[in-house]
């Protein structure tokens, strides 16, 4: 019994550790508002890998790659 029971939980940690994350998504544009989010290779935010930019009339335009270590802007139209 103590056995299975290591077992499973040497299971689902190990399933925790071995799973990465998922990058942090921009937030949602504001209707009406001109955004702009740019993405960084990490916290130091000196490499810009990609960016994202939304415009008044829904158009979008995005390059590169999405990272957690990003920032985000908005004016209004």
């Amino acid at each position: 019994m103590i056995r299975r029971v290591l077992l499973a939980a040497t299971i689902a940690v190990a399933a925790f550790v071995i799973v990465p994350g998922s990058p942090a998504q921009a937030r949602a544009c504001k209707a009406n508002h001109d955004c702009y989010t740019e993405f960084y290779s990490d916290s130091s935010h000196t490499v810009l890998v990609g960016s994202l930019s939304e415009s008044c009339t829904g158009e979008r335009d995005m390059w590169g790659r999405r990272t957690g270590y990003l920032v985000f802007s908005e004016s209004p139209c």
